[in-house]
C-alpha cells in the first residue's frame, strides 16, 4: 500500500469514528478567529485540562497559539449551522462567521457561542506536534453549562443530531 493508500485508508476509518462537534473560538490582537473542530477531548480534571487538534497549516492555528486563551464550545444538536460556518463550508471570512452566530465575550475574552451545549474556557499551556497537526493542551479556568438536551457529532463525513430519550 501506498504512503497516499494508506493515508485515504486512515482517514476513512476514522470517518466512522463519531466525535463531538466543537467551535474552538479565540481573541486578541489578531482579532476574533473560529474554526470547528472534532479532535478534542478531556485529559484529566486534575488539573482540568482538555486536548485540541489543528492543522498547522489552518490561519487559526497561529492565532490560537499568539492569543493563548481558547474558547471550546460544544455544539448541541441544533449547531449544524455554525459547525458548517466555522468550518469554512459557506465561505464566510471569518468576521462573517461571527456575525452570522450569537455570540458575546466569556470570562476570558475569548467568543462564547450562545447556542453550544457547554463551553470551555482555558489557557493553552502545552503544544506538540504531531505530523500535520499540533495537539494543544488547554487548562481550564471556567466552564459553562448550559443544559441543552441533545448534542451534534460528526460521524460518516457528516453532522448528526443526537437526542436524549428520558427514563
Amino acid at each position: 500500500m501506498t504512503h497516499d493508500e494508506r493515508r485515504m485508508h486512515f482517514r476513512n476509518a476514522m470517518a466512522s469514528l463519531a466525535a463531538a462537534v466543537n467551535v474552538i473560538t479565540t481573541d486578541g490582537p489578531r482579532g476574533r478567529c473560529g474554526i470547528t473542530a472534532s479532535a478534542v477531548c478531556s485529559v484529566t480534571d486534575s488539573p482540568p485540562t482538555m486536548l485540541v487538534c489543528i492543522n498547522q497549516s489552518s490561519f487559526v492555528h497561529d492565532v490560537l497559539h499568539d492569543h493563548g486563551n481558547i474558547g471550546i464550545n460544544v455544539l448541541g444538536g441544533r449547531g449544524q449551522e455554525p459547525a458548517s460556518v466555522f468550518a469554512g463550508m459557506t465561505g464566510c471570512t471569518m468576521e462573517e462567521r461571527f456575525e452570522r452566530v450569537l455570540w458575546r465575550p466569556g470570562h476570558l475574552g475569548v467568543p462564547v457561542l450562545d447556542d453550544a451545549l457547554v463551553t470551555l474556557e482555558g489557557r493553552i499551556v502545552e503544544s506538540k506536534t504531531v505530523g500535520s497537526h499540533s495537539v494543544i493542551f488547554v487548562q481550564i479556568e471556567h466552564i459553562d453549562l448550559r443544559g441543552q438536551a441533545g448534542g451534534l457529532v460528526y460521524f460518516d463525513r457528516r453532522f448528526h443530531h443526537l437526542t436524549c430519550e428520558t427514563a
